[in-house]
This record gives C-alpha cells, structure tokens and sequence, in this order.
C-alpha cells in the first residue's frame, strides 16, 4: 500500500500523525482537528508547497497516526513525541541548557535548595527559573526571613529524641534552626516552609498584610519583642517586593505569551503573575526547518510551557490567537490598558533574546550569523534571494574637483576587498552626485556583463537619497538588469531606506542586524572613496608645480621628491644640487621656473 493510500484511510478525527523516511526513522510529527483532511494537504496539489514542505514530502516512506479525544490532547501529545523523536524537519526548541528550579524536599523538615533536576518523589518544586542568579536571590532572601536547614541529615522526631544530632556552627551563629537538637519544633518549622511555598506561589502581598495582622495584635497583646519580629519580617517582605517587577493593578492571575519570528527561528517570552507581579518568567528559542504558520508556532510554544509549569492561567494575553485553543482558557490580545503593557515587556524580552542568540552566534559561528543578518535583511528590504553578494556605490568630491567613486564588496556578510574598485568620472563635468552616479553605475555593470554575468550581485546599495537611486536605477533599465537586481538607497539623515517605486521610505529598528550590516556596506565604500579622493587630490597638488615645468615627466618629478622630500627644498636647492639628478639644462629652467613662481607670490 502506497502513502497516498494509506492517509486516505485516515480518520475524520483529532490526532497526531508521523511521518518516516525509508529507514523507518521519524522525521516530522504533526498535530490535526481531522487527521484526514490535515494529512491530505500534503499530497493534494504539490504545486502549492514551499520548497522545504516539498522536500519533506519526497522524503515521506511511511506515515501513521495516533487518535485522542481533543485538539488540546493532541497539542500536548505532539510536544513530547517531538522531544521523544527529535524529527528532522520539526520545531525544535534550540536551548539545550537545564533550567534550575526551587525545590522544597518531602522530608519531616524540609530543605530548600536549588536543583537542575525534578525527581518525582513528592517533593515541591517551583520554576525553572531562566536567571540562575534570581533563584539564588530567592534562596538568599529566604534564609535571611527564616534560618534553614541545608545539612543532608535525615532528621525525624526519632533521631531527636535519641539525642544522635550535634549542633553545627551555623546554629550557633543563627543561620541554622537547630532542628537535629531539637532547637524548634517540626510544627513551627514547617509553618515557616508553608509561608516560603506562599511566597514562591506569587503570595507576597497577602504575607505582607499577614504579618501586619500579626505584629498589630501582637502590639496590642503587649507582646513587643514578638511584635518586633513581624515587624522585621513585614519590613524585609516589602523591600523586597519593591525591586520585583510589578506591572499590573489587577490581583488576577495572567500568563503572557510573547512571540518574535525571524525567518527560520523564533523567540518566545513567558510571564506568568500572580497579584499583580511577576512569579515566573522564561525565554525559549524555537528552530523552524519548514515554512509553519505563526498560530501553529505559538500553540507550541504553550504546549512546551505547560509541560514545564503545569496548567495555564484562566486567562492568557497573546498578540495572536493560538492554532488550538485548550477549553476553559481565555485568550485576551490587548488594544490598552496593563495587559498591553505587559505584552509589550513580554514582546520586549522576546526580542532582546533573539537579539543575544544572533550575538552569540557571531562569535560561535560565524558564517551561520552572516547568514541570519542576511535572511533578516532580505525579508526587511522584501527580496526574493538572500543577498549574499551585496555592491555599494559612493561618490566623492570637493566643489566638483577631482571627482571619484568607489564601490565596494561584499560576499557572505563580509568584505572581499580584492573586489574593491575606483572610478574616475569621465564623462560628468562639475558636481554633479546624480550624474556621476549614473556614469559609475553603467560603467561597472557594462563590464561585469562582457566579463562575468555570472557574477552580478543580488543586491545594490546607494549612498544616497531619492535623487542618487532614481539615477543609478536609470542605468540599469538601460543595461536590462531591473529584472535581476535589486537596489536600494540608504539616507544618510535617519537611515532611511529608499526603495524604486516606493514614495515612502522603510525605517528599519534601529538594533537590527539587517540595518547595521547596511550601515557597514555604506560606511567602507564611505572610507574607500575618501581615501581615493585625498590621494588623487594630494597627488595633484604635488604634482602641479613640477608638471608645468617642459621638460619634466612623472619620472624626472618622482626622482627629484624622493631626493629633496618637496617642492620647497627643490626651490631652496642649487642649480649643482638639482643637476646631479637631471640634465643641467633642465636642472638650470627648473631652478629659473621656481624662482619666478616665488618672486610673484611675493
């Protein structure tokens, strides 16, 4: 039986199918409404695929399915096959590193600890917490609130009452309770757990009024020590909770998914409060290896967050409605108001975590950067091809002397400056930046097409306005190459991006990689045609005086600036000194030709 007519045997119901490749391995899982109708889209009409959907398609040996009663379910069941298999053309979560968590131990006194690890064993664990130093923090402030245990001492009401515990150090420096000596009672001892688990669970401000309850009837006991107490308790609950991140008024429990998608990659940011501040937050990164809608992409990214954390908040803000969406969940997209505000952060730190990955990525692999700066900047700018050759053109004069131009390379990202070149304007007389660029422009493409048509860039860059990109864009109509290339203009004034056709420039963010990669195009052919542009103009001012001489080549001026070091030892020199170089002839009418210029100046 053929794949074709084995998913035409699928049922009209929700589930997860699996597709394998000639080997029997797994290489794609998907999750379906109605696995007939799902799976069906894949062999219908192959025309309407993305090529990468293609290739998987001709891949496909085998493909099976596995019913469940919900979307939901099948949500859920499509993560950890995805984890289990680890398919070759699925979303896959990128970061490899272990989360730590909090973890209260099942034990007559528990410990409080920090774990990269979750045994099931009946102890508590609260996170993963993304920042190993906030977990830390947490710890800190816990011990300082109420002293903790941190021995590996099995400790019950039996080995006390035996009298085998020995108290350590820490205990009689208060950071201990003393529980293997019996120093506090386990009732007392885990009531101060049970206000810790509070505090992990988001419960900040209720412990706060709590212990104000406590200290006031305390006070009114005539109790003032333990007034005190609270009061210190109360005191320390408050800082604290002034350096969290409180966003919103509302004491409704939220959690905020946040997504950022870049060509192939996305970043997703979780935040999860509980009266009003932030108890739990994550950022994952999300590795696409065919085109997925981003609806499907977000529904995985809150089915991973629910394996890693449990069941969601009743409501969930999201800046698009999931692919599935579990019952009893309302999903909220803000227009205003806090709940914006709290996606706005979200979608903040999504970026600010893609824009961290691209940076790591720079210094790790570096090709692999290159690449995502030039997938950025070809879906930024709407181009059909990665632009992996990119041209710059630049202009340089001094009120229209000594005209120049560079252009500049670059091939994969970086510069290939042995494919540097500079013109001199020929044909334009004055300033004239538009014209020049239009001579500039025909003169390098005319070339590339009689000596390498193979080699034409996919991408052009013009440093300049409306004026310089309607020009340059002339020479290509004239040279048919609109067809072929792509050119922009990039505006000095706010970086704008000038488009042909477009009457409105693209402004690109401002930490984007795909701007600064332009930036750096537009400033090396910047550089190089200044550099051109002072020596030819030095070159000139050197040469002017001598040249004039008859008599006197770019031979003869060459041997006499590399003797004397200028035009002004040349002029102090004697016609003997001068004569030991040239003939004495020409020795004596350079003397004369440099004498006059001087009495004339005076």
């Amino acid at each position: 039986m053929t794949v074709k007519e084995k998913i035409a045997l699928f049922p009209h119901s929700p589930g997860v199918y699996r597709y394998y490749d000639s080997e029997g391995n797994v290489i794609y899982v998907g999750k379906a409404k109605d696995l007939h109708n799902r799976v069906a889209q894949y062999f219908v009409d192959p025309s309407r695929l993305t090529v990468k959907t293609a290739h998987l398609v001709s891949k496909i040996a085998d493909a099976q399915f596995s019913v469940v009663e919900s979307e939901a379910d099948a949500l859920l069941l499509e993560n950890n096959l995805i984890k289990q298999y680890k398919p070759k053309y699925n979303i896959l979560l990128k970061d490899s590193k272990t989360y730590p968590w909090i973890c209260v131990s099942n034990e007559p006194f528990p410990k409080v600890f920090l774990t990269r690890r979750v045994v099931k064993d009946g102890s508590r664990y609260f996170g993963p917490y993304s920042s190993v130093k906030h977990a830390y923090g947490l710890l800190e402030f816990f011990q300082s609130l109420y002293p903790l245990r941190d021995c590996r001492l099995k400790i019950d009401s039996q080995s006390i009452l035996r009298g085998k515990g020995r108290a350590c150090l820490k205990f009689h420096i208060g950071r201990c309770p003393g529980c293997c000596v019996g120093a506090i009672s386990q009732k007392e001892y885990n009531d101060n757990i049970e206000e810790i688990v509070r505090l992990l669970k988001g419960g900040g401000t209720e412990m706060i009024r709590h212990y104000r309850q406590k200290m006031e009837q305390a006070a009114l006991d005539l109790e003032f020590e333990q007034a005190a107490v609270y009061k210190e308790k109360m005191e320390a609950l408050s800082k604290h909770y002034s350096k969290s991140v409180i966003i919103s008024s509302s004491s409704s429990d939220v959690d905020v998914f946040a997504l950022v998608i870049d060509s192939s990659d996305a970043y997703g940011s979780f935040m999860r409060l509980h009266g009003g501040a932030i108890i739990q937050s994550l950022n994952l990164s999300f590795k696409m290896k065919i085109e997925e809608e981003p609806s499907a992409v977000l529904s995985m990214f809150i089915a991973e967050i629910q394996s890693k954390f449990g069941a969601l908040s009743k409501e969930v803000v999201v800046p698009f409605l999931p692919d599935v969406q579990p019952e009893g969940i309302e999903f909220t997209i803000p227009s205003r108001g806090d709940k914006l505000t709290l996606l706005s952060l979200a979608d903040k730190n999504a970026k600010e975590h893609g824009l961290n990955a691209l940076r790591q990525s720079e210094h790790c692999d570096p090709d692999s950067y290159n690449r995502k700066v030039m997938e950025q900047l070809r879906d930024a700018i709407g181009m059909s091809v990665l632009p992996e050759h990119i041209e710059c053109f630049d202009n340089s004069n001094i009120q229209g002397t000594n005209p120049v131009a560079s252009c500049v390379v670059f091939r994969g990202g970086v510069p290939a400056k042995k494919d540097y070149r500079h013109f001199n304007i020929k044909t334009v007389v004055g300033a004239n930046d538009y014209a020049s660029m239009k001579e500039v422009v025909n003169r390098r493409y005319s070339r590339m097409l009689e000596e390498a048509p193979d080699d034409l860039p996919q991408l052009i860059v013009i440093d300049g306005g409306k004026g310089q990109l309607a020009f340059a864009y002339d020479a290509l109509i004239e040279l048919g190459l609109t067809d072929k290339l792509t050119v922009i203009g990039l505006a000095k004034r706010l970086e704008e991006v000038i488009r042909v056709g477009d009457p409105y420039p693209l402004l690109l963010d401002r930490n984007s990689q795909a701007l600064k990669l332009l930036q750096r195009v537009r400033d090396e052919a910047h550089r190089f045609g200044i550099t051109h542009h002072r020596n030819r103009r030095s070159k000139e001012q050197t040469a002017s005086v001598l040249r004039e001489i008859k008599g006197v080549g770019e031979r003869t001026e060459q041997r006499l600036l590399l003797h004397f070091g200028s035009v002004a030892r040349i002029r102090a020199a004697s016609t003997e000194q001068i004569a030991a170089l040239v003939p004495e002839t020409l020795a004596q009418t350079i003397k004369n030709y440099l004498d006059d210029i001087q009495n004339e100046n005076k």
